[in-house]
């Protein structure tokens, strides 16, 4: 996978002659798996989850455990991570800081890709801000959605990656940072229709064979998207987006495909209007788990086209020993086919057979993805 920063600059100084960077063409057949997970939570219950009493540090190593198989077998995987990664003192709601480690282990299970932008982005003002960039870089973890300057977002933004010969554009922004405001030279990607149209008609210089558009949108715990979500996603995609993502509502909205031309169906959009939680402590009904979207592209003689779409669930598994709870990210295929390694309590049985059809339930029309099926964990 190739993390295009910079292109931008180069493309600039292309297309006024200068020598810079250019596309090489094929015609053969090229394929891109991209998966999207929602909202990386860290509540006051994960982080005391996390902390190592021999050691007094923080391992989030569990949390990844089930997820990771599925993760590293696709091409490409993003996030919502929404905490700051500003130092201690951690905590968690309502202005978040976790530990370093959340970020380092969602990256090792198999997260390339962090978006930035959303309402806790400000949680701990400019040092937080910054410490969190910083952290990302650090790990080589590929991130877009806030910035430094606003030199650093005419350079690195939209963010371009490339990988299989499929050059995707990612674009994030937020619509608000909960009342929280910063000062220049830092950057919050806001929700701004002028800014986006602006974005999207840069991201289209680059001639990218897909364009996502990630966005912290909605309302919370509401199941349905409104009205602005609507309006807002048919703007996007209007201006050139090919698919819409959306985070924020801490529950699993529905799963749409937008027809630009009714009458030809082969050619659509996608709108997921939220992922629900990727991990979280919300234990309510809804709150307690979101799915992971699935988008495979398939290229040919230049021609970029969806060529399959899914959802998978997952069910966040809080285990409660000795006063202490560990939080496992469940999918829940994985846990149908090694029920019994498991060995959940009855009401957690209830709990994640609940989540799971109350989410099949609302995304009935959308192929579920079955990856861990068959998928069992060697005897104990």
């Amino acid at each position: 996978m190739k993390y295009h920063s910079g292109r931008f600059a180069l493309f600039l100084l292309l297309t006024t002659g200068i020598p810079g960077i250019c596309f090489a063409q094929h015609n053969d057949t090229s394929f891109l798996k991209i998966s999207f997970a929602g909202d990386i939570m860290g509540h006051d219950g994960q982080i005391a989850g996390a902390y190592i009493d021999s050691t007094g540090e923080y391992d989030y190593e569990p949390t990844f455990r089930y997820i990771k198989p599925y993760l590293q077998s696709v091409d490409i995987a993003l996030a919502n991570l929404e905490v700051t990664l500003a130092g201690p003192p951690y905590k968690g709601y309502p202005q978040f800081s976790s530990p370093d480690n959340l970020a380092a282990e969602a990256n090792k299970a198999g997260f390339q890709v962090l978006v930035t932008a959303n309402n806790h982005s400000l949680d701990r003002g400019v040092k937080g801000f910054t410490r969190t960039i910083e952290v990302l870089d650090s790990f080589n973890i590929i991130h877009t959605g806030t910035f430094k300057s606003e030199q650093a977002r005419i350079i690195d933004y939209p963010l371009l990656i490339e990988k299989n010969n499929i050059l995707l554009a990612v674009l994030n922004y937020t619509y608000g940072t909960n009342g929280l405001t910063i000062k220049p030279p830092y950057i919050v990607n806001r929700i701004d229709t002028a800014q986006i149209r602006t974005d999207l008609e840069k991201a289209r210089l680059a001639n990218p064979d897909f364009i996502f558009v990630t966005i912290h949108w909605g309302t919370e715990y509401v199941r349905n998207e409104n009205r602005e979500q609507q309006r807002l996603a048919e703007f996007m995609i209007k201006k050139g987006a090919d698919a819409v993502i959306g985070s924020h509502p801490h529950v699993v909205q529905p799963v749409k495909l937008y027809y630009p031309d009714k009458s030809d169906s082969t050619k659509f959009n996608i709108i997921v209007y939220s992922l629900g939680n990727f991990v979280s402590n919300q234990r309510a009904q809804y709150k307690d788990g979101g799915i992971i979207f699935e988008v495979s592209l398939t290229k040919t003689n230049g021609y970029t086209s969806v060529s399959d779409y899914n959802y998978m669930p997952v069910w966040v598994y809080r285990k409660d020993k000795n006063q202490k709870s560990t939080f496992y990210i469940l999918p829940v295929d994985f846990y149908n086919s090694n029920s019994s390694f498991f060995n959940l309590t009855d009401h957690d049985k209830y709990k994640i057979n609940l989540f799971y059809n109350d989410t099949r339930q609302h995304l009935q029309n959308i192929p579920e993805n079955r990856f861990y099926s068959n998928y069992l964990l060697p005897a104990e």
